[in-house]
């Protein structure tokens, strides 16, 4: 009963924060629907599925938030038809006006991640962005992606926090918020009205429920193999790139966002992005995967 409790309250939080988040989600975290986030999204897929251009008919993607994810892979061509699933009603209204606007066809369903409404083998695809750290429940979850998901398909979750990679972001958090004073004089930006300019205040009390794991490789496998899944990956991604942008976050988070010069985000873009790369060719390749920031999980039912 207590674990029934609890599992509730973090349904609850999750959409009560993921509402309150749904209007400046995009805004926050510099959501791009054009090439370049077609481009970011492809990568990351391809990573988690260790292949070359895969292409899917029907995806369903878990915890879709605003869209990021799907929206991008359905105007990229990788999936034919998009479902988005989501707990939050106010992160799916944002999700079908965007698609309305980008003129795409989504199907959303507002529903658990282990309580899918859908028939045995319907998607080709199941894929999410920064969601399993949410469900309380992944066995339950990845049992009903294993029953939704058809013969020959595959599941792929990325930007999943790593244990050691979550710790190490509150290294240059701290380090940003002791030196925003003289970085706010550097960049002539003035203090934010309040802490964390995009934030909505009553965000910040439900950020402690709504975080629930952070894993290890073994501990994100854990459920994949127990649903029956095999052909399992885990994979790192992001670590001087995590870095950077943690720090850059933090310290945008403490200036007026208006009076912060156009050179200070090419900076901070260009930057992440030369990071990436230097993550994605010289330490991804050579560092275990738990050392980095993000997981990616993925994994194939048997073959029959």
């Amino acid at each position: 009963m207590a674990a029934l409790r609890a599992s509730d309250e973090i349904r609850e939080a999750n959409v009560r924060y993921h509402d309150l988040a749904a209007e400046n989600y995009d805004a926050k975290w510099g959501i791009d629907y054009g090439e370049r986030g077609q481009r970011q999204v492809v990568c990351k897929l391809r990573k988690a599925l260790g292949g070359q251009g895969e292409r899917f008919c029907r995806g369903l993607e878990v915890g879709a938030g605003t869209g990021y994810f799907g929206l991008n892979l359905l105007r990229a061509g990788v999936i034919e038809e998009y479902t988005a699933s989501d707990v939050s009603p106010g992160m799916l209204d944002v999700l079908a006006g965007s698609a309305d606007v980008l003129a795409l066809t989504a199907r959303t369903a507002r529903c658990e991640a282990n309580l899918l409404p859908f028939p045995d083998g319907s998607f080709d695809l199941v894929f999410g962005h920064a969601v399993l750290h949410h469900l309380p429940d992944l066995d339950g979850a990845f049992a009903e992606f294993r029953r939704v998901l058809a013969p020959g398909g595959a599941i792929a979750f990325c930007g999943e926090p790593s244990h050691h990679g979550d710790r190490l972001a509150e290294v240059p958090k701290r380090m940003a918020h002791a030196l925003a004073p003289a970085w706010r004089v550097l960049v002539g930006a003035s203090a934010a009205a309040r802490n964390g300019h995009h934030q909505v205040p009553e965000e910040e009390p439900l950020e402690r429920l709504v975080d629930v794991h952070a894993f290890t490789p073994a501990g994100l496998a854990g459920p994949v193999r127990r649903a029956g899944f095999q052909e399992i990956r885990v994979t790192g991604e992001e670590l001087a790139a995590s870095v950077f942008g943690w720090a850059n976050r933090a310290l945008e988070a403490t200036a007026e966002p208006s009076e912060l010069p156009w050179l200070w985000y090419q900076y901070a873009y260009r930057g992440y992005l030369g990071l990436q790369a230097l993550d994605r060719v010289l330490l991804e390749p050579r560092l275990p995967a738990a050392l980095f920031y993000n997981l990616l999980v993925s994994a194939r039912p048997p073959r029959p």
